[in-house]
């Protein structure tokens, strides 16, 4: 689900901006270019946090019903976030490299469907004959899907955070980057 939903709320953040002409406009603000980036994340972010919130009464619901690993949830959630958050900050960085918000969204669904199947056996196992096994771990360590197991089965490990905030704070930069680019070129 969050591989359609996340792209389809990160779609709209520079896409429509250049679309409707307001990115030259939103540039000249004395606001620093970061914040801006920042600031567009943070509420489509806010939006997705909303909408994993509302499966709270799921959650309640079950804990009525029966007697659930209410931790092995709550890390769930964490990871639903984080996962939530990583794909918005690809969609966001993508969204910035284009005026359609339909290029956008195939490219966003795209690059995070890439990251989601990088660890899986059969990407791997196309790899495998002919990668070193250095490579071949690198491409297993990039899935979103790893790292999110371990925090829906509960555990928390620092590496999957660090992975989390290390590919959020990659595509921000990505995006202020390509922001920079388009103010530079145009």
């Amino acid at each position: 689900l969050f591989l359609f939903l996340m792209p389809a709320i990160g779609m709209r953040l520079w896409a429509e901006e250049r679309r409707a002409g307001t990115f030259e406009l939103l540039l000249t603000l004395p606001v620093k270019l970061g914040t801006i980036v920042l600031a567009k994340y943070l509420a489509a972010l806010l939006f997705a946090g909303l909408a994993l919130l509302l499966t709270v009464p799921i959650w309640i619901t079950v804990n009525w019903l029966g007697n659930p690993d209410n931790g092995m949830i709550l890390t769930g959630y964490l990871g639903s976030f984080l996962m939530a958050a990583s794909y918005l900050a690809i969609g966001a960085a993508l969204s910035a490299a284009t005026k359609n918000q339909v290029v956008a969204f195939i490219l966003s669904v795209s690059g995070c469907f890439l990251f989601l199947v990088s660890g899986l056996p059969m990407v791997l196992n196309m790899f495998s004959g002919w990668a070193p096994d250095a490579l071949v771990l690198a491409i297993a360590n990039l899935s979103l899907l790893n790292h999110f197991d371990n925090l829906q089965k509960g555990v928390v490990v620092l590496s999957d955070i660090v992975y989390f905030a290390s590919l959020i704070g990659l595509w921000l930069w990505v995006n202020r980057v390509v922001i920079e680019s388009k103010r530079e070129a145009g």
